[in-house]
């Protein structure tokens, strides 16, 4: 097996892992959320639990994309997008 074929299983293997993280943690921000007094208690903790679930899931997005260049553009989290087009500047604006 070549080495592309071996990192591009690699990859989409690792997308599917952060998605499946990211369903996980949203279930577990659901959870805490059925608890009005703990919901009130920690809302900032719980959005906090909800952005790293949208970045996990961003992440699997990018990973499985056929170009990641395009999946980065369409990243629906601008602060995630930017650390990306950060990276590749020239790569992402020429889209």
């Amino acid at each position: 097996m070549r080495q592309a074929d071996i990192a591009a299983r690699i990859a989409c293997g690792t997308a599917g892992i952060l998605h499946e993280l990211a369903h996980e943690i949203e279930a577990l921000g659901e959870k805490f959320c059925r608890d009005s007094h703990f919901t009130a208690a920690h809302l900032d903790e719980l959005q906090a639990i909800d952005l790293i679930a949208q970045k996990l899931s961003s992440l699997g997005t990018v990973l499985a994309a056929d170009c990641p260049a395009t999946a980065v553009g369409e990243m629906q989290l601008e602060v995630l997008r930017d650390r990306f087009v950060g990276l590749s500047a020239p790569v992402l604006l020429d889209r």
